[in-house]
């Protein structure tokens, strides 16, 4: 389903995998990351992008793997839910 419409998107992966990518940078904010700073790490991490089901149908699933090795904290979802690891940073003063 696309988010913007509302509009039921038939077997559409390229809109299952935007909405993949636009939950990881959801979820990375969780950890105190900026969206600009999650999307960053979405570009130039290696990460592993799957077209996982297209069987449920009208819908298409992916998902959207991210290296944790590349993280000084753990970002692994646990049952007490994410806790904020980077420190609130100033996006003004980088410019």
């Amino acid at each position: 389903m696309d988010e913007t419409s509302g509009k039921q998107l038939y077997l559409d992966a390229h809109v299952a995998y935007r909405r993949a990518c636009l939950n990881a940078i959801e979820y990375l904010k969780k950890f105190g990351y900026t969206g600009e700073q999650a999307y960053m790490i979405l570009g130039t991490a290696p990460c592993e992008g799957r077209i996982s089901g297209i069987v449920d149908i009208p819908n298409a699933c992916c998902t959207l793997a991210i290296p944790t090795e590349i993280f000084n904290f753990d970002i692994s979802p646990n049952a007490s839910g994410p806790t904020r690891s980077v420190p609130a940073s100033d996006v003004s003063a980088c410019t």
